[in-house]
């Protein structure tokens, strides 16, 4: 039998899912689905019997060429939050400044979990969360075809985690731009007067703050990779490409003990000359 040319997961042992999304995502299906089709499911997901896959809003559409001639066509359905439900949320990202900077920079942060569940709307499907069907006579919940969809479909959120976004409703670009939209309103500067009374409080509790920091995972450049970069060159060379390696020196542990690190090219991860 000649090889199939559908897609192919890059996994080839193992469970798959690599970023703590898709990981997510696969940890709530295996804990709920059938141990052996999802077995047989990453065989197929790896020997490429899934032919096409389409991701919508709410919806999953997909082929999987099994033992018969024709593919079986399987649907897989989530809910996909409407625009109160996501005005609400983009609220709530926008207001932290972390989350919404790593979004920005194109990175799901942790913390995002949280935002969801106290918005009282899950970012993850649990057990009554996915509406699944396969034109396959397998009675398994789920089947090997719907199983080998599910693992390239945490593949493809290893590849862009705003696909799990996506899924529930919101495009990536519309997001960005609200979160940058909400983030210019809440910034608006009010009279210092107003703010006498809690100026130098914190925005977050000190307890907060270290558990943040201790799960920080972000780049020391995640500010340069947000903002626009501004068209300013020295000798040619754009600034970014200049600031990035200071800003990476900076970061090191080292520079706070011995400041000759900041000038050591290593530390930065670059050659030496």
């Amino acid at each position: 039998m000649e090889p199939l040319e559908g897609l192919r997961a890059r996994g080839r042992r193992g469970t798959m899912g690599e970023r703590w999304w898709s990981r997510r995502f696969i940890d709530i299906l295996e804990s709920i689905c059938d141990k052996g089709r999802l077995s047989r499911g990453r065989s197929y997901a790896r020997a490429g019997n899934v032919l096409d896959l389409d991701i919508a809003p709410g919806l999953v559409r997909s082929r999987v060429q099994g033992s018969r001639p024709e593919p079986y066509d399987v649907v897989i359905e989530i809910a996909a939050y409407g625009a109160a439900d996501w005005e609400r949320l983009t609220d709530a990202l926008a207001a932290q400044a972390l989350y919404r900077a790593k979004l920005l920079a194109g990175e799901m942060p942790r913390e995002i979990e949280d935002v969801f569940r106290e918005c009282g709307l899950p970012l993850f499907p649990g057990e009554q969360g996915l509406e699944m069907e396969c034109s396959c006579p397998d009675w398994g919940f789920p089947c090997k075809h719907l199983s080998a969809v599910l693992y390239l479909l945490a593949e493809r959120f290893d590849d862009d985690p705003f696909l799990v976004l996506a899924w529930r409703g919101m495009a990536k670009d519309t997001l960005l731009d609200d979160l940058r939209e909400v983030a210019g309103q809440n910034t608006e500067d009010a009279p210092f007067a107003e703010r006498l009374a809690d100026f130098y409080e914190p925005g977050t509790s000190l307890a907060r703050l270290r558990s943040q920091a201790s799960q920080a995972s972000a780049p020391p450049e995640l500010l340069l990779r947000t903002l626009d970069p501004p068209p300013v060159k020295v000798r040619h060379i754009p600034i970014l490409d200049l600031l990035r390696p200071a800003y990476r020196r900076l970061s090191d542990p080292r520079a706070l003990t011995d400041p000759r690190s900041l000038t050591d090219p290593r530390s930065a991860g670059e050659p030496s000359p």
